[in-house]
Formats: C-alpha cells, sequence, structure tokens
C-alpha cells in the first residue's frame, strides 16, 4: 500500500472541500489560482487530484463519481496522469536530488503553458511543497501567476510552511484541516483495521494527521 496522492482513487475526509470547489466550477466561479493550506498528510494534495479529476472527466465515459468521491481506475484522465501524458495536467514539485524547486521547472512549464490547447478542456497546473520555491522560481512564476493564460488553473499545495509574501497575495487560500475523529476513522480506513488496534493511544495524540499515522506505522 502506497500514499501517493496521484494514486489515491477515494478521497476520506475532504469530501466537503471537494463539493465546495466542484460547485464552485459547474458555477464557473473556481478561483484560477487557489491555494490549499494545511497540515503535512492532511490530504490537500489527493484533495487536488480529485477535484482535477472531477474536472477533466465530464465528458468520458468513466466520469469521476460525486457520490462516493472516487476516481474510476478506467477513467481516460486518470490513467494519462499516472503515465504522465495529460495534456492538461502539469506537476511540478522538487526532485529528489535538489533542495528547491529548480527555476528550470519554472521556466519549462512557462513553454509548456505558453503552447496551443490540444482540446477545450481546462488545464492544471499542481505545484507541491511550495515552501521550495526558491525567490527565483517565485519570481519566474508571478507573471504567470498574474496573467495566467484562459482556461488555465494553478493548485498550491502549502503545509503550514512560511511562503514568500508576493506569492501568497496571488492566490486564494483554503485552510485545510480535519478533527481528530476523523483523522483516527480515515487511518483505519486506509489500514482496513481500527486504528486504535495498531497503535497505542497515547502515541497517537502526537500524529495529527493519516500521513503522519501511515508513515508512523509504515
Amino acid at each position: 500500500m502506497n500514499l501517493y496522492p496521484n494514486s489515491q482513487t477515494n478521497l476520506y475526509g475532504l469530501q466537503d472541500n471537494l463539493l465546495f470547489f466542484a460547485k464552485l466550477f459547474d458555477k464557473k466561479r473556481l478561483p484560477s489560482k487557489i491555494l490549499l493550506t494545511g497540515q503535512k498528510g492532511i490530504g490537500k494534495c489527493t484533495l487536488a487530484y480529485h477535484l482535477i479529476n472531477f474536472v477533466l472527466s465530464k465528458d468520458e465515459e468513466m466520469p469521476y463519481d460525486l457520490v462516493e468521491f472516487k476516481i474510476n481506475l478506467d477513467n481516460r484522465s486518470f490513467k494519462l496522469i499516472q503515465n504522465g501524458s495529460c495534456p492538461n495536467f502539469n506537476l511540478i514539485d522538487i526532485n529528489l536530488d535538489k533542495k528547491n524547486i529548480d527555476i528550470e521547472q519554472i521556466r519549462e512549464l512557462i513553454i509548456q503553458l505558453n503552447k496551443s490547447s490540444f482540446n477545450n478542456k481546462p488545464r492544471f497546473v499542481l505545484i507541491d511543497n511550495i515552501e521550495y520555491l526558491n525567490l527565483n522560481s517565485v519570481n519566474a512564476l508571478l507573471k504567470t501567476l498574474e496573467e495566467p493564460n484562459e482556461n488555465i488553473f494553478f493548485i498550491l499545495i502549502n503545509s503550514n510552511k512560511k511562503i514568500i509574501p508576493t506569492l501568497l497575495s496571488r492566490c486564494i487560500n483554503f485552510n485545510i484541516s480535519l478533527e481528530n475523529d476523523k483523522v483516527n476513522k480515515i487511518s483505519s480506513l486506509l489500514f482496513d483495521n481500527d486504528i486504535d488496534n495498531l497503535i497505542n493511544k497515547d502515541l497517537l495524540n502526537y500524529y495529527s494527521t493519516p500521513g503522519e499515522i501511515y508513515n508512523l506505522l509504515k
């Protein structure tokens, strides 16, 4: 089992957040620059992938299931994102051999965004771990954020870390949180076992997100 956000076909605990964003999109009011802020391991990036799939799979044979909050494994957009060939999706994240998100990653992104779209669907840019954007990377990104091409949505992920103010000011910030009972319930679902059977309750109090609990048990 892994908890990589791009492979999580079920959404737990953040269903209301997804419904909120889905309704905004259907009303053509979804902000083009969204910042999701919350503790690491709470599910922010998983939420982003589910929102992206909800939008991109609307006209597909296996669209997103907004009743069960689930991505269909046979969903075309899901498969394209999994193999890195979705023309409507760009991911920016810190490379394992780097200390920061490199400016060259941002420059390559800008080149991709300036190319013509393959279809009429919205395009999404997901930037995970934005606290690893250095000043040069942020400066390269700012103009694109200020004047995004039509039908492009940016979703930025921040794990309660300090970020450069000029970047923060360009986005609409949404705080993502979970109550303790939801954290335990989600953890039990992920492990298909009552979490109280796996972790001492006193120890459990020190871990406040499903991702943290998963890493502890892993």
